[in-house]
């Protein structure tokens, strides 16, 4: 029997992606109910869904909805997980899971008392050019890993009552929105980080969040990483460029890292041989690789649908659980780096 969700916050990501790519199309999950103070009526009748609200305690006592995907402003994001996991619903929610170290901490501990499924929505890294990368430097095709960049850029000028726009509301700006997801996504490919520094300031748009930042990462195998997240590079402009390096060779993302399920990844390989002083660049041989497309919200969910029916097991959750947090504590020691101007180990 496919998983019954409910969704609390059905505008925004949810009504653009998540619903129409993920959650309507699985035969592992029906949309039984959505929630948003906003149109609700609207959405509802968008994806022809007969139980809508306008308060989100009302779709969790919902006794015909098993579990909730979270796709609110990010201060609202604790306290919903913590009512829908004291309702017995299994959980889904949009990074992050809230605003300190404490509010995830204490999600986690809920949900394993309540033997619920709690998951945080990373869904780039279901992309398939991510996870055939991730394929490649297990076995071994970029030699030692030395180096690893992810950016997100986009442009977001101020906006009035935008909640991303104040420190209260989003924890954060570019950083917290955005380059989270790239943190997360070079501590996939390399491994746990073991110290970070980083920049932070507001160089353009004068709200009080960030609009720039620039994050290092010293990750425990020795190598590097660099995440550039900003709010202040038109959308046209953005590269959002993937680039992981090693002694053997690179692997080169373009147009993966985002809310698309596309995007084209290049390996670069070369036998490696003596110092050559007049660095000659051509002679590598790079190929084009492309594996089978999923879509990055569907897989997602449906990873989320099968955990809770025991078509992949708990720890799956869990993973992505340990994962969505330690996400945060990087980004928040980033913060921390960019006020004392120190390394944060």
């Amino acid at each position: 029997m496919p998983v019954r969700l409910g969704v609390i916050g059905a505008g925004g990501i949810a009504r653009r992606r998540t619903i129409p790519e993920g959650i309507v199309p699985s035969e592992k999950v029906v949309l039984a109910a959505v929630m948003d103070p906003v149109g609700i009526s609207d959405i509802a009748a968008q994806f022809g869904v007969k139980r809508c609200y306008s308060r989100e305690e009302d779709l969790i006592a919902d006794r015909d909805v098993e579990g909730v995907y979270i796709a609110t402003p990010a201060h609202l994001h604790h306290r919903q997980v913590l009512a829908g996991i004291e309702a017995g619903k299994h959980v889904l929610c949009e990074k992050p899971l809230g605003l300190t170290m404490e509010e995830c901490l204490s999600a986690r501990a809920a949900a394993e008392r309540a033997g619920v499924v709690l998951m945080v929505g990373f869904m780039m890294r279901f992309h398939s050019c991510h996870r055939k990368a991730k394929e490649l430097i297990e076995s071994g095709a970029l030699g030692q890993p030395v180096l690893g960049r992810a950016q997100l850029t986009c442009w977001y000028p101020p906006i009035q009552g935008a909640w991303r726009q104040d420190p209260k509301l989003g924890g954060g700006g570019a950083l917290m929105d955005m380059g989270i997801h790239c943190i997360d996504l070079l501590r996939y490919f390399f491994g746990e980080v073991r110290e970070v520094m980083a920049f932070t300031d507001n160089i353009t748009h004068g709200y009080p969040v960030d609009d720039s930042a620039t994050v290092i990462l010293k990750f425990q195998n020795g190598a590097q990483g660099i995440v550039d997240s900003n709010f202040n590079i038109p959308d046209e402009a953005a590269q959002n460029c993937l680039e992981l390096y090693g002694t053997r060779g690179a692997i080169s993302a373009r147009g993966t890292i985002g809310q698309s399920s596309v995007g084209r990844l290049t390996l670069y390989s070369q036998t490696q041989g003596g110092y050559d002083a007049q660095q000659k660049r051509e002679g590598g041989k790079a190929v084009e690789i492309v594996p089978e497309p999923v879509n990055i919200y569907r897989a997602e969910i449906e990873h989320f649908a099968d955990c809770i029916t025991g078509a992949l097991p708990r720890s799956a959750a869990a993973a992505n659980l340990a994962d969505g947090i330690r996400a945060e504590e990087l980004v928040l020691a980033a913060y921390e780096s960019s006020r004392t101007r120190r390394a944060v180990r």
